[in-house]
């Protein structure tokens, strides 16, 4: 007999924690609906009293939704969970998530003794739940709260009409063993917890956030908390796509089921790293470049013979095209669209024009064009507005500096041409945007890795700026570096100056701080 395990995924919330990771509007709208169609149980969509940005986002996210229950984050107190409710109530099933810390570390910062926290958690629970029937309450630092205590307040919740309890291992403390005994004793111990679902949320701190999620799900966890590519503060959350996966390949040990698509897994994957700007690690579990590459002649030697015998589940699973044919300058569009739709892309006649305009381009320099190069060329630079626009750019570099670059770019309409100088070409060529165009961003994060191999292969730039509080992150791919590099960094400063325009000095930024927010 098998059991259901919901799926809660907060890459919109806990993952955009991640410093850096700041997605647009229109980015997490996007996102949400790729959660909601791949069959994500709960999308915790933000934050909403923490900037009027993220309670417009969760907002029309829960209008939007299809399927999903939308859910948002607050503090326990009235002002937070009626702000939560007002930006979910729109959803057809809204889920308002409160939370505190009940560790002794975490019971200092508001000052609060034992009793005079239970009856907050006893009022705010209520009022939440005079809201909406759908309330998670989450016992921040759980694993580091002593028994006692941590059983009082859960009962609490529970009597005060909780319907999810979180036990969340905010500072991945924990390990398997713990995990899972800490779930069974709750739900063995403290009255009404057969009535509720009982949640895990892992940190991973110490490497072991999947196996502490799975682990509570055997000490009968009924709900897993997680983010795309294990997105998240520190050393991240635990990754959806691994314990999702671990559930499928060793359902004859976890006999436990889930709603996800896992064919729409690696899609979404991209997706993620695209707008976050965090690059997926070459060996990251599932859906890391490496995953289900072979290079050892052992290995190689197995495959062809049986793929069984180095592979416990297969590509297609997690939404990768079991082969990789390249594209060239004679193909036509049909076989373009063909490609992109097994890739998980549908486009529309003037979207896949513009593609294939691109396309074509980089097929003239390049003798093959794989599936990382298509997908590179979709997601370059998406979703800035181009108040600047690169227009030429010339570099004369080599071993006796400085190097040059004469740029011409296009603000606001109008064309500036600029020479400037650098220690190397892509710093002369940030210079040269600098004279054009002055301001006081700061590079966070300048990261270049090749999308295919081969001297012809497309490199994909990451530039991470920071503007007064403000975080913007721009892409860009093209074959030759240093001009990926500065459509990225022009791509960042756009972004900087819609957050400007709409914002107002420091506007941008996360009003409210908080440790964890609640996991």
């Amino acid at each position: 007999m098998t059991d259901h395990v919901l799926i809660f995924d907060t890459t919109l919330r806990d993952g955009e924690q991640s410093p850096g990771a700041t997605m647009t509007h229109h980015e997490k709208l996007e996102i949400a609906e790729m959660l909601d169609d791949m069959g994500v149980d709960i999308i915790e969509a933000g934050f909403p009293i923490a900037s009027e940005g993220d309670f417009k986002a969760v907002s029309e996210i829960a209008e939007r939704s299809k399927t999903a229950q939308i859910c948002g984050l607050s503090r326990a107190n009235f002002k937070d969970i009626d702000r939560c409710w007002e930006a979910v109530k729109h959803s057809a099933r809204p889920r308002i998530h409160t939370f505190i810390g009940t560790s002794p570390l975490h019971r200092a910062i508001p000052n609060l003794d034992m009793d005079q926290m239970a009856e907050r958690i006893h009022d705010c629970v209520t009022h939440a739940r005079n809201l909406c029937d759908n309330v998670q309450w989450s016992s921040m630092d759980a694993t580091r709260t002593e028994w006692d205590f941590l059983k009082r307040t859960v009962d609490i919740a529970i009597k005060a009409g909780a319907s999810t309890i979180n036990i969340p291992d905010t500072v991945g403390y924990t390990e398997p063993g713990e995990s899972a005994e800490l779930i069974r004793r709750l739900i063995a111990e403290v009255e009404g917890a057969d009535t509720v679902i009982f949640s895990t949320h892992c940190h991973n701190d110490l490497g072991m956030a999947t196996a502490n999620s799975l682990a509570a799900v055997n000490g009968g966890a009924r709900q897993i908390e997680c983010t795309i590519n294990g997105l998240g503060e520190r050393a991240g959350n635990t990754a959806l796509e691994e314990v999702v996966m671990a559930l499928r390949v060793r359902h004859d040990i976890m006999p436990f089921d889930t709603k996800i698509d896992t064919t729409k897994i690696m899609n979404i994957s991209r997706r993620v790293a695209t707008v976050s700007g965090f690059a997926v690690q070459f060996n990251k579990a599932i859906v890391g470049k490496n995953a289900f590459a072979h290079e050892s002649g052992i290995h190689q030697d197995g495959m062809l013979k049986n793929r069984e015998t180095f592979e416990v589940m297969k590509p297609e699973d997690v939404g990768l095209s079991g082969t990789s044919l390249p594209l060239g300058k004679h193909s036509g569009r049909a076989a373009l669209r063909d490609k992109l739709e097994k890739l998980g892309y549908t486009m529309g006649d003037n979207e896949l024009k513009d593609v294939f305009v691109r396309f074509k381009d980089l097929a003239d320099r390049k003798k093959e064009v794989f599936d990382e190069d298509l997908i590179a060329l979709i997601e370059m630079s998406e979703g800035a507005e181009d108040h600047l626009k690169l227009k030429d750019l010339t570099v004369i570099c080599g071993m006796n500096g400085p190097q040059k670059a004469t740029m011409v770019l296009e603000v606001a309409g109008e064309t500036k041409t600029v020479q400037a100088t650098g220690d190397g070409p892509v710093d002369a060529t940030f210079n040269a945007v600098k004279e054009i165009f002055p301001h006081g961003a700061r590079l966070q994060l300048y990261q270049v890795h090749a999308v295919t191999e081969g001297t012809d292969a497309q490199a994909t730039v990451s530039v991470r700026m920071e503007e007064e509080g403000r975080i913007a992150t721009g892409q860009s791919a093209d074959t030759d570096t240093v001009v990926a590099s500065a459509r990225a960094y022009i791509n960042a400063l756009n972004r900087l100056i819609v957050r400007r325009q709409k914002t107002g000095p420091g506007a941008d930024t996360k009003e409210i701080r908080y440790t964890d927010a609640g996991e």
